[in-house]
């Protein structure tokens, strides 16, 4: 089972619809949309402030999504891959959004719709990533355009297939 626990009386609102692995972690102010999925030793912590994510949201092995106490909730759109050992801390993802393995999205950063964030890339406090757009590196910069292949064939594609991969696991 999942931990799943309330934290001064807020409790993380999870529909039934969601995949939450064994060893997920999920705590306090929390709200999840539709078709999400919160994988292997994931971590989902809203005891400091809220956490609101939207629907067809992955957050995959080991990614933590925190906020900032009384500062910094953290806000995810739609249709968001969070790749595998992401943070994701205090912060405004919009819709369509892949933030790559590895990769840290700091306080008060806005990631614009349709982006992604590199593997490994470090997007620093008060960073506003541009809609349509790449950015990469320690402290992540834009780095090129994204096409609309690329939305499609990659922040679309990922999306749809992690809702795919957690209708295997709800069958058991």
């Amino acid at each position: 089972m999942p931990i799943i626990k309330t934290v001064q009386g807020k409790h993380p609102q999870i529909p039934e619809d969601c995949y939450v692995a064994e060893n997920a972690t999920i705590v306090g102010d929390v709200t999840l949309g539709s078709e999400c999925s919160v994988w292997f030793n994931a971590v989902i912590r809203g005891d400091v402030h809220y956490i609101k994510i939207g629907n067809k949201v992955n957050i995959q092995d080991g990614a933590v999504i925190h906020a900032t106490y009384q500062k910094s909730p953290t806000t995810i759109g739609n249709n968001v891959s969070i790749g595998h050992n992401a943070l994701v801390h205090g912060c405004t993802v919009k819709d369509n959004v892949l933030i790559g393995m590895g990769s840290i999205v700091m306080d008060d950063c806005i990631v614009e719709s349709n982006s992604i964030i590199a593997a490994g890339a470090v997007v620093t406090k008060n960073t506003i990533v541009e809609s349509g757009s790449i950015y990469a590196g320690v402290p992540a910069k834009k780095v090129k355009d994204i096409s609309k292949e690329l939305i499609s064939g990659e922040i679309d594609r990922i999306a749809n297939n992690y809702v795919k991969y957690s209708s295997w696991l709800k069958e058991d």
